[in-house]
């Protein structure tokens, strides 16, 4: 099975592509699912269908065509079906402040429970082996990252907290229940967790192997909105997923000449060359500002024949390296590794630019955004070993 995890800034027409992407995965024959991730969905609306559609009591995806599936993660009737004993204790201590009934199930909606939700789909339709290709509509970067995050950092708590926590509250609620205002969580709400937590088992490793799940950054030629793109690169990379694309969205086509929109088309030069050479070597797509809204099913045929050409297979495995990954050694030694297949050993040259590390060997210029933990420190020594560019930052 593959995974096309696509994720960007908010109006930058991801849902369109990954509706155009689905559309394109069936056509070529794959039994294809595109599941929305973003609280705000659209898929709907891109397919131009009643919501209603989406939403039956069965949860089960709605069947497009004979390939083609799409799915929105409804939470109020996943609260139902997967967290009514969580749900149920946070409702009953948000009562005892005061907040009426239909306050308390809103407040009751914790961040994480929709894409933990939505993981857990995911890994049942692997473990049925429903679909050949799940392509996520994913929310913008720091929701994604949550997303990404969410599966190391759950295995973390039921290995090392969530024993200890339930045997604790096992032990001291009959007496805590007698002198506290608000019960402690009954056994129930533990073995609930523990349910969800056997959903989700093997999905930080599918989502971390570049065989099965690739990012696919979507993005608008713009300065703004290219500052979250590579912030949302640096993240993926840190979280060791592989971007294997980057989809430059809504660019004006060489035919738009009006002066309107001259200072447009400069802008628009500027930022393409700067996209191309900071994600280099991942490929950018460009994909051309249509005439019309790309709405329904014509308007996303026509949207993917400019996105793929009809020849190329968007499930392909392109890449299954990151360009660079940043480590921590034992001594407490900051590095970052940059794959550089094409370099030959001379001079480097390091500098710092903002949050950036610019790399340049000959006429090769690499801009690796930096994150928080190494933004404050400066380039030292570095050395090219078996096509491996590995740089030490360090305190200035």
């Amino acid at each position: 099975m593959r995974i096309l995890l696509f994720s960007g800034i908010g109006g930058v027409g991801k849902t369109s592509l990954v509706a155009a992407t689905g559309l394109e995965l069936s056509r070529l024959g794959y039994r294809t699912l595109v599941m929305s991730v973003d609280p705000a969905h659209s898929l709907a609306d891109a397919f131009d269908l009643e919501t209603t559609l989406f939403h039956d009591k069965t949860g089960d995806p709605y069947l497009v065509d004979g390939k083609l599936a799409i799915h929105e993660v409804n939470i109020q009737k996943e609260i139902k079906r997967q967290w009514r004993e969580i749900s149920s204790y946070v409702i009953s201590v948000l009562r005892t402040t005061g907040i009426n009934d239909v306050e308390a199930e809103e407040l009751a909606i914790l961040p994480g429970m929709e894409e933990l939700s939505a993981l857990m789909y995911v890994n049942q339709f692997r473990r049925e082996d429903r679909y050949d290709v799940i392509v996520l509509d994913c929310a913008p970067t720091a929701e994604s990252m949550r997303f990404v995050s969410m599966p190391t950092t759950l295995d973390w708590y039921m290995k090392h907290i969530f024993p200890f926590q339930r045997s604790l509250l096992k032990a001291v609620r009959p007496l805590a229940n007698r002198v506290s205002p608000v019960e402690l969580p009954t056994d129930k709400y533990f073995a609930n967790v523990k349910d969800l937590f056997g959903r989700l088992d093997g999905i930080g490793e599918l989502l971390e192997d570049p065989r099965i799940t690739s990012v696919r950054l979507v993005t608008n030629p713009e300065r703004m909105v290219l500052r979250e793109t590579q912030r949302a690169f640096v993240y993926f990379s840190l979280h060791g997923l592989a971007v294997d694309g980057v989809i430059v969205n809504r660019v004006l086509p060489a035919e738009v000449t009006d002066q309107y929109f001259q200072e447009w088309r400069v802008s628009q030069g500027r930022i393409l060359e700067e996209i191309d050479g900071y994600f280099a070597p991942v490929p950018v797509k460009r994909v051309p500002l249509f005439t019309h809204e790309v709405l329904g099913r014509e308007r996303l045929e026509e949207l993917a024949r400019s996105l793929y050409d009809g020849k190329e297979d968007p499930a392909a495995v392109t890449r299954t390296t990151a360009p660079y990954t940043f480590t921590k050694s034992a001594d407490g030694r900051y590095e970052v590794r940059l794959q550089l297949p094409f370099a030959a050993k001379g001079e480097i040259g390091l500098f710092k630019k903002g949050d950036e590390l610019v790399v340049e060997i000959g006429t090769l210029r690499r801009h690796i955004g930096l994150p928080t933990s190494m933004a404050g420190l400066s380039p030292g020594r570095a050395k090219l070993e078996n096509k491996v560019l590995t740089v030490e930052m360090k305190e200035t």
